[in-house]
């Protein structure tokens, strides 16, 4: 394994890990405040349970979190000291800020947790109001710079130095609000679909289980929004990346060939040395209208770009159908969802879709997953795009095989503890029969 492989591969480990922490350290908190929120508006002691619990959850994950975000902190300037060269003086403001907004986040997360009885009610509350607020901040400026990696701006590269940077700027690129709004409401869908999984096979074991029905309406209540308004903020992006970037576009449509009224590719396999997708199913024209909102538009082909720029599109392609798929099977299921909700008036809470809710309760996090894999693989050979590539920022030191494998360790090791106090947590969920309800669906209170 050389350096640059170990380097991609610990990175690519790294930020596999930790990016579930931080779209839970974004979601889990809105859920929790939600609670809270119920609890104060209706005194219902159901409410009050739920919002410690979750914030027993966002309490443990931060932490974790914390760990891992630490780590990358320091892989940035360990493993690619050629981008913080370059990049430190102009991105290094939104990673400034968002140490601010992470240390806030773990203070009031402090007061949250151990404020209970301490602090007036409606403060507490707002307490939690905070830790939502600054975990989205957070999440805010990491994001934004990733974007910049995307779409460089706010400076003028002279003999290979940096000149005339400007950050504000550099923060506020092309690419900012597009990818801000695709991962916020990517981890608010994950995390609440999450929840809801949990629920709703909980629900489906104790029908009469007045806890399990108001946590899974909760995470309901979130996931379906953010269902639906997640292949609006994917169409911004895609259509940006057909501007901007467009080997990204054709690598994870598995486009080789410049093609006027270009027809979107679903599946299939990416065959470079032919320049052939084999075994997809082509919806003609769509591409085209996809991308550019024209069904005659023109879209380039990875055969038109230099062959050393193009991104490994045998990757980037089965991760775009994958984020892609799991994306429109949330969207389906909050659909179902509110549908039967509107028609009964109720919780929907038919054994059928609570087994469907619980099965699709992973698909939050492997279309996160896959979507980080379609933006950074999908910029590659470039670290920053057009201006450095990944071979030239890596460090030259020797044996990162090592730390990668031992990195890896660690964040299997973290994994299994973490899984270990989620499933207490989940284990000590309490009993909260309704009153008067039968055990059988159909006649809960909603």
């Amino acid at each position: 394994m050389d350096n640059l492989l170990a380097a991609r591969s610990q990175m690519a480990m790294s930020l596999a890990f930790h990016i579930i922490f931080s779209a839970v350290g974004i979601g889990l908190p809105l859920l929790m405040v939600i609670a809270e929120g119920l609890w104060l508006r209706t005194g219902q002691e159901v409410y009050l349970t739920l919002a410690k619990l979750w914030a027993k959850g966002a309490g443990i994950l931060f932490a974790v979190g914390a760990v891992s975000g630490t780590v990358l902190s320091f892989e940035l300037g360990l493993l690619w000291p050629g981008f913080m060269r370059l990049a430190g003086g102009i991105i290094g403001m939104p990673f400034s800020l968002e140490g601010f907004a992470f240390f806030t986040e773990g203070i009031f997360l402090g007061i949250y947790l151990y404020g209970w009885d301490r602090v007036p009610r409606r403060a507490h509350w707002l307490a939690g109001l905070v830790v939502a607020f600054s975990g989205a901040i957070s999440g805010l400026f990491v994001v934004t710079a990733n974007a910049w990696m995307n779409h460089p701006a706010g400076f003028q590269l002279v003999s290979g130095q940096p000149v005339n940077v400007d950050p504000i700027a550099a923060m506020f690129n092309p690419g900012w609000s597009s990818e801000v709004l695709h991962m916020t409401l990517a981890a608010y869908l994950a995390t609440a679909a999450a929840v809801a999984a949990i629920h709703a096979v909980a629900l489906n074991r104790d029908r009469g289980n007045l806890f399990h029905r108001r946590a899974l309406a909760i995470a309901l209540a979130v996931m379906a929004p953010a269902a639906l308004a997640q292949p609006i903020s994917g169409d911004i992006n895609a259509r940006l990346a057909a501007q901007t970037q467009p080997a990204k576009l054709a690598a994870f449509e598995g486009l080789f060939r410049t093609q006027r009224g270009a027809p979107l590719t679903i599946l299939g396999l990416p065959d470079p040395s032919a320049a052939v997708t084999r075994y997809g199913i082509e919806i003609p024209y769509g591409l085209s209208l996809l991308a550019f909102h024209d069904p005659n538009a023109t879209v380039t082909g990875l055969l038109d770009i230099p062959r050393d720029q193009w991104p490994p599109t045998q990757v980037v392609h089965p991760a775009f159908d994958l984020m892609v798929g799991c994306g429109f099977a949330l969207m389906g299921v909050s659909l179902l969802a509110l549908f039967l909700a509107w028609r009964q008036r109720r919780l929907p809470d038919a054994r059928w879709l609570l087994w469907i809710i619980g099965l699709c309760g992973p698909l939050g996090f492997v279309a996160i997953e896959a979507g980080w894999v379609v933006t950074e693989v999908g910029r590659q050979p470039w670290i920053i795009y057009g201006i450095m590539r990944t071979a030239d920022a890596v460090t030259p030191a020797p044996g990162l095989a090592v730390t990668f494998l031992t990195f890896t360790a660690l964040y299997f090791v973290l994994a299994l503890l973490v899984v270990w106090l989620l499933w207490r947590q989940v284990n000590e969920s309490p009993r909260l029969a309704a009153p008067g309800a039968p055990q059988e669906a159909g006649h809960a209170p909603a």
